[in-house]
């Protein structure tokens, strides 16, 4: 019979410490101004890489279609108000 080493706190701690979750880095989408994963297609507005790859608006029924419609519009209000305002103030 053999005897077992202890393994203390301050060791199982030191050998979790790596085990963490790192928080995911988000980009903004070109098109509509969602935050989403990097290199990958946009859940709000189905585009990627400055086209449009899925019609979103193609799988939502009428009701739907038209308050997504309207706050696509709205994104794009926002964005190209800002843009006018940063020209402005230089």
């Amino acid at each position: 019979m053999t005897v077992r080493m202890r393994h203390t706190k301050s060791h199982r701690n030191n050998r979790r410490s790596h085990h963490a979750l790192k928080v995911g880095r988000l980009s903004k989408c070109n098109h509509c101004g969602f935050e989403k994963l990097p290199h990958v297609i946009c859940a709000n507005c189905g585009w990627y890489n400055d086209r449009q790859v899925i019609d979103v608006l193609k799988k939502l029924d009428k009701k739907e279609r038209k308050k997504k419609e309207k706050e696509l519009e709205g994104a794009k209000e926002e964005q190209g108000s800002g843009s006018l305002e940063e020209l402005s103030r230089k």
